[in-house]
Order: structure tokens, then sequence, then C-alpha cells
């Protein structure tokens, strides 16, 4: 048995090893986070390409399938966001509608829009006029407000309601 001089020298290094530990824990803890982050910045730029690519791909099978299948090919079809119906003159005269909103809804708006692959690359007054024109819309908890692969026409950014606060 050791003197009370060494009992008290192997308690301080054991209550030094535990802080290394703690320290540790606490490095590894930070880097785990930082790791969770990137994989959920990951995830969400994975479903965005998944958003486009699955449409395109399904189409493309059902393209491929029936061309197997001895019908014929059907000629391809574009997209135009050019208004083709409309006489531009008409469309002078619309005037778009304006609802405020706060600097942090409109900073919001705009960075949703930017994400998007297939807005960003609007010019900036085009992005304005959207972020303009859009307007608060409430759900209840658990709405479904879109699914995945839905036609829509409509664009969604949400918001959580309790940061505003």
């Amino acid at each position: 048995m050791g003197t009370l001089r060494d009992l008290q020298y192997a308690l301080q290094e054991k209550i030094e090893e535990l802080r290394q530990r703690d320290a540790l824990i606490d490095e590894l803890e930070l880097e785990l986070d930082q790791k969770d982050e990137l994989i959920q910045k990951l995830q969400n730029e994975l479903d965005k390409y998944r958003s486009v690519i699955r449409p395109a791909t399904q189409q493309a099978q059902q393209q491929t399938s029936s061309t197997l299948q001895g019908e014929h090919r059907t000629k391809r079809q574009a997209i135009s966001a050019e208004p083709t119906a409309f006489d531009i003159q008409d469309l002078s005269h619309v005037t778009l509608p304006f609802y405020p909103k706060s600097p942090q809804s409109k900073d919001l708006i705009k960075e949703a829009i930017l994400d998007n692959d297939f807005m960003k690359n609007l010019e900036l007054s085009q992005i304005q006029e959207i972020v303009d024109c859009m307007y608060p819309v409430e759900y209840g908890k658990d709405s479904c407000i879109i699914k995945e692969g839905d036609v829509g026409s409509l664009v969604y950014v949400m918001e959580d309601v309790y940061s505003r606060k």
C-alpha cells in the first residue's frame, strides 16, 4: 500500500487523464456535428438532383419501352419560358401585385430562388419581381402542401415562423 503522497499523486494523474478524455470527447463531438451538417447539406443537394433526374429518367424509360414495343417514336417536346400565346404588347400593361414583407423574408426568398437550379440564372430584376409578388400562406401542422413528383405551377419557400418572433 502506498503512502498518502503516492495516493494523492495517483489521484492527480487520474484527474488529468479524465480531463484529457473530456477534451477529446468535446473535440470529437464538434467534429461529429460538423460532419452531420455536411451530410445534411449533401443530402439536400442530392434531393435537388433527384427531383430533376428522376422525372427525366422516368420519361426516358417510358419512351424507350414504348419504342421497344414497336410503337413509333414520338416527336420531342420542348419547354419554353417565353410566352407564346400572348402578344408582348398585351403583357406590357400587366401590373404585378406587391406584398410587403420583412427584409429577412425577402432575403430568405431570394436565397431560395438563387439556390434553385431552374431559377438561379434569372436576371436580378426578375428575381426581385418574384420576391415582391410572393405572399405568405400558413398551413396547419402535418398538411400536405406538395409531393415530390407532382406537377406544379407555384413556388413555395418555407419559413420557420418561430424564427420570426
